[in-house]
């Protein structure tokens, strides 16, 4: 089945036929998912972060051999290498560079001087004015319903705040998995939405299947939204692990956090000065004490337990509330194509309901 096309402004500023992006997800959004995505007209983004930069180089490459369609790559501004991660996307000809936290002008401008589309995450009208004035090319706007780390406040009141304050094109996630919710961003003023957690239940997404059957089993009232594993908002499935952290203190997760961060390095190839300096930025940033710090390697590394190695009970499983809408694992092109098709209809048929009376 071929899907219609609704023309926006992300298609036309990203040069994809679909006008929905697959999110950039910590050990979910790698090449395969990322191709695949691609491969059926929407915007597939490689999580980068838990990738060391000779990682990442090779990722890049394995989805370009897959894919000729446009791609992004997630990446954190607060990195210790955020520069050489920069340089690498503009030495491959990376099509879009997303964010998760804001990138400073600087950053913006060499990517925007070397041809680079920048879409920063936002939270907060604020934020999404602020990347503008500073040259971004678009914003992805997530409310409260999605990953918890952007903040509380629900997609249907951020949206429209950031479609009023902002002239660049709005990307909107939080709480989308159809074409109703695409059909009503589009309502809403945005020029596409994107999702995490219902790309993270496709058949090509590499997470273990066992897993993923624990995802499609939850409700959407089996998600929380906790500080208490690294010190940062998270939203996630209920599990043990999370009852233990939100029941017990910091003194006793520390021991466990600097095992994580030691295992973290190993593992990225980062070096201690990287580390560190990544630490620092953080605690600048988010104004936090050296003990959330050191907390925060915990999620990488439990969330890699879960979602690569298949342990549900002993990692960490991020989740979106439409966790509890999803009951099925379609691959791709056939998820992107019923969103667009849904969505047209329900737009068509929204537009034959209403009738415009006489004043």
């Amino acid at each position: 089945m071929t899907a219609p096309v609704l023309d926006t402004a992300l298609c036309r500023l990203a040069g994809v036929r679909h006008p929905v992006v697959q999110t950039g997800m910590g050990w979910v959004a790698g090449p395969r998912l990322v191709s695949a995505t691609a491969e059926a007209g929407a915007l597939g983004v490689l999580a980068s972060a838990t990738m060391s930069l000779e990682q990442l180089g090779s990722a890049i490459r394995e989805v370009r051999e897959r894919t000729a369609n446009p791609f992004g790559v997630n990446l954190r501004a607060d990195a210790g290498d955020a520069e050489q991660r920069v340089d690498l996307l503009i030495r491959e000809g990376v099509r879009v560079a997303s964010f998760a936290l804001l990138p400073d002008q600087r950053l913006i401008g060499k990517l925007k001087d070397a041809g680079v589309l920048v879409i920063p995450s936002v939270g907060a009208r604020r934020h999404a004015e602020k990347v503008q004035a500073w040259g971004a090319d678009a914003v992805l706007v997530q409310g409260g319903e999605g990953g918890g780390h952007t903040g509380p406040v629900a997609t249907t009141v951020l949206l429209p705040q950031v479609v009023d304050a902002v002239d660049i094109p709005v990307i909107a996630a939080g709480g989308f998995f159809d074409g109703r919710g695409l059909a009503a961003a589009l309502c809403y003023g945005a020029a596409g939405i994107g999702m995490g957690t219902r790309f993270l239940l496709t058949s090509d997404s590499a997470v273990p299947e066992e897993v993923k059957r624990r995802y499609l089993a939850a409700a959407a009232g089996d998600t929380l939204v906790t500080s208490r594993v690294d010190g940062m908002p998270h939203r996630m499935l209920r599990s043990a692990l999370t009852d233990g952290a939100e029941s017990g203190g910091t003194l006793r997760r520390l021991p466990g956090a600097l095992r994580q961060a030691v295992a973290f390095k190993a593992m990225t190839g980062m070096s201690w000065r990287h580390l560190i300096s990544d630490g620092l930025a953080m605690r600048r940033a988010k104004q936090l004490p050296w003990s959330a710090v050191l907390l925060a390697a915990n999620t990488p590394m439990l969330i890699r337990q879960a979602l690569v190695r298949g342990d549900a009970d002993a990692g960490v499983l991020p989740a979106g509330q439409v966790v509890g809408m999803l009951d099925e694992l379609p691959g791709c092109a056939e998820l992107v194509t019923r969103i667009v098709g849904d969505a047209a209809r329900v737009l068509g048929e929204s537009a034959g309901r209403i009738t415009a009376a006489e004043p």
